[in-house]
């Protein structure tokens, strides 16, 4: 049972701790031996030879000095073991995120986010029992008995032999209970990684959930995947159960059969009292690092199983960058042209945007318009680098975008969705993501410009006012506003919007789209449409159909002309 050796690698910049973990097992295995041998000497020599109480007073001394050496290697073992666990986890922590920042934000989210999270958060923690506490736990059952053995063998031939032979059966058992306890852990990993997921998406749906009175169907689903769960888990500890009383009673009869043996050559007179004790308290000895290797052994397979998941998230492949990245040009004085783009979705037949021919002019406001998965956020997925073409380019100016610099190029833009986050913190510190270096004055004048200022100055705590995860004590307006403001702040030639309107009510719509207005002058702006204020206001507009360019052209021109762009207008005009 091992996970991925580049998990173990991780071990190698830490190996004076592990090094000295090692030295501290082998001198708990001298000092169990040394304490065994004393005791048997104390034994024989008090109640077999007569030895007067202070000539034993030496012997007791080196037993509590043997004693106390044992308890001080184990603790600091168990203790430099645990240190190189947590030091593993905090890199490997470091390498995923690090990892996950290279992939994007469109690549690290398709395995969902809340297996994400279980991976990253509950995986790396999962760790600590298999890197803490089998592994050091394997250097104990293979150091403990090679040292008691090396000692019984010398002295007493047979019973060296009959415990070489019993002390393998509990690794053997131990694998074979494994081997199905394995297959166990991984569906129960599977299933916290689900419920996961399924938590943390009624959490964010919650809401829209309340809105349409579809809780109790979610709760009926996560009550489901808890109970798959709970009957997973319940089927590991059977296996564990069933496991820990296998190797105990292992254990015992070879204990016993070694007490037997050495108690008939007692009898007759063929071994020492002082050697029959000694071999017979080592005897317990060595099978006890054994049977704690098999009880760690189930708590360090879910390590294992969530190894599985480390691994293969680290195996996603980051998509290739420019081997010497240029610098972007500005999109205020270049124009950005698509020439041939395709795009296809991993597992999917059909591309997602196919053949696309575009060129936006600088200071250009153009909309893009069409049905559900006519490909409208691939092109601006395109623009903000998050996926990359299968076929085609884009440049800006005479610069193909696969050679920029992608952060460099995210600094020359801004991004609106239609559901901005907003993280925990202050409302100052969620306007200053768009410039993190901007001082107080630059936030209020750029919350005046998306008309918010006077709305946090009303709260209590003005901008330092905390505001929720995801914009929790906020409207939709407010959020969306702040978003705006985020813009503003950010001052980028190039902005991305999909439809910032979305989702809120017609007063609240005005201000947002006097705001939009007042941002985009001056600009290049790619504007996702659904709304026909939106698009009237812009100077060209694109409509997509089934990831293709089907039409352009201003708003009056297109509504003289018949195809897609009348048919989806007037819908929406007659809609209520």
């Amino acid at each position: 049972m091992r996970p991925d050796p580049r998990i173990l690698r991780l071990i190698l910049p830490l190996k004076r701790p592990a090094a000295l973990s090692v030295a501290a097992g082998v001198l708990s295995a001298a000092a169990l031996i040394a304490q065994a041998w004393l005791l048997s000497r104390i034994v024989a020599a008090a109640f077999f030879d007569g030895a007067s109480r202070s000539s034993l007073t030496p012997i007791f001394v080196a037993l509590g000095a043997a004693i106390v050496l044992r308890a001080g290697t184990l603790f600091l073992e168990r203790f430099l073991a645990l240190r190189v666990a947590r030091a593993v986890q905090r890199d490997l922590r470091r390498d995923l995120l690090t990892h996950l920042f290279r992939l994007g934000p469109w690549e690290a989210r398709s395995g969902g986010s809340g297996a994400l999270a279980t991976t990253v958060l509950q995986g790396v923690d999962a760790l600590e029992a298999y890197l803490g506490r089998y592994l050091p736990q394997v250097l104990l059952a293979v150091l403990v008995p090679l040292a008691i053995l090396t000692v019984v063998f010398p002295i007493d031939l047979l019973s060296g032999v009959v415990l070489l032979v019993t002390a393998p059966l509990i690794p053997f058992f131990m694998t074979l209970i494994g081997r199905s306890a394995q297959s166990l852990r991984d569906r129960q990993w599977t299933v916290l990684q689900r419920l996961g997921g399924h938590f943390l998406e009624m959490l964010q749906g919650l809401p829209t959930l309340k809105l349409f009175d579809r809780a109790r169907e979610r709760i009926a689903d996560i009550r489901a995947v808890s109970a798959e769960f709970r009957r997973t888990t319940m089927g590991v500890l059977r296996v564990a159960f069933l496991s820990a009383l296998a190797l105990e009673v292992i254990a015992t009869i070879s204990v016993a059969v070694v007490a037997v043996e050495i108690g008939l050559r007692l009898l007759y007179g063929r071994l020492d009292f002082q050697h029959a004790l000694f071999v017979l308290i080592l005897a317990p000895e060595l099978y006890l690092p054994l049977r704690e290797l098999g009880a760690r052994f189930h708590a360090g397979m879910e390590g294992v199983a969530a190894a599985g998941s480390i691994v293969a998230l680290l195996d996603r492949p980051v998509p290739a960058g420019p081997a010497a990245p240029l610098l972007p040009p500005d999109p205020a004085a270049h124009s950005i042209r698509f020439s041939g783009v395709t795009v296809t979705y991993p597992g999917r037949d059909h591309p997602a945007l196919a053949d696309a021919d575009l060129t936006l002019a600088p200071g250009e406001r153009v909309a893009l318009v069409g049905p559900s998965g006519a490909g409208k956020t691939t092109l601006a997925r395109l623009l903000l680098g998050l996926v990359r073409p299968e076929h085609g380019e884009i440049r800006i100016g005479a610069t193909r975008l696969a050679d920029i610099d992608p952060a460099a190029w995210r600094e020359r833009l801004a991004w609106i969705s239609q559901s901005p986050h907003l993280f925990h913190g202050s409302i100052a510190d969620n306007i200053r993501l768009g410039n993190p270096h901007a001082g107080m004055d630059d936030v209020f004048t750029a919350a005046r410009r998306a008309e918010i200022h006077d709305e946090i100055t009303a709260f209590p705590g003005g901008y330092d006012t905390a505001v929720g995860e995801r914009g929790a004590r906020l409207s939709g307006g407010q959020a969306q506003r702040i978003a705006l403001a985020r813009a503003f702040l950010r001052d980028a030639p190039l902005v991305i919007l999909d439809e910032p309107t979305a989702h809120l009510d017609v007063h609240t719509e005005r201000r947002v789209q006097a705001a939009i207005a007042g941002l985009l002058k001056g600009r290049t702006a790619v504007i996702i449409a659904h709304r026909l204020a939106t698009v009237r206001a812009v100077d060209r507009i694109v409509v997509l159909d089934g990831g293709r360019i089907v039409q352009m052209g201003h708003h009056a021109e297109l509504m003289r002309r018949p195809g897609l762009y009348r048919d989806l207008a007037g819908a929406r005009e007659g809609a209520p």
